[in-house]
């Protein structure tokens, strides 16, 4: 399984399910269809989706789970204390 943010980054941007699909040339039935893990992003339509909202493909994708933002934020903080 491959985790995604799509729907953080979506609805972060106050886009529907239609817009992003629309933007990245598929129906908006897969945004949804990945948003809740039951498809995987072809290697296409992920770096579409990574590109549209201008973020490197590992920030959008990625084989492990994502940490949530807040532990990401803690970890950025730790770092630029040190």
């Amino acid at each position: 399984m491959i985790h995604n943010r799509v729907k953080l980054l979506r609805t972060e941007r106050g886009l529907s399910r239609k817009d992003l699909a629309d933007a990245v040339g598929v129906n908006f039935q897969t945004i949804g269809y990945l948003e809740r893990g039951d498809y995987n992003a072809s290697l296409e339509l992920a770096f579409k989706i990574a590109d549209y909202f201008e973020l490197p493909i590992d920030m959008v994708f990625s084989p492990r789970p994502f940490k949530s933002m807040a532990e990401e934020l803690a970890e950025l903080k730790a770092k630029a204390a040190k």
